[in-house]
């Protein structure tokens, strides 16, 4: 079941299962490391931007961003 990144509380784990936007925007998230696939977790989450830790860094994402962002429940393979 997938649900977007503006959905998940803080302190859940979840892994990105893909992004519902134009391809820079795409590109630009996967820079930043977000890439389908990727273990994402919610440092904070409220009506303003979404922080993330993703492959050992902090990723501020904004509201509207994380609400194109699916992501699945569970961290296995």
């Amino acid at each position: 079941m997938t649900r977007s990144l503006s959905e998940v509380p803080r302190g859940e784990t979840v892994r990105l299962a893909g992004v519902d936007s134009d391809r820079r925007t795409v590109r630009r998230l996967a820079e930043l490391g977000l890439t389908p696939g990727v273990e994402v977790t919610v440092l904070q989450a409220s009506r303003g931007p979404v922080l993330v830790a993703v492959r050992g860094a902090r990723v501020a994402v904004g509201h509207e961003m994380a609400v194109n962002m699916r992501v699945s429940t569970g961290t296995h393979s």
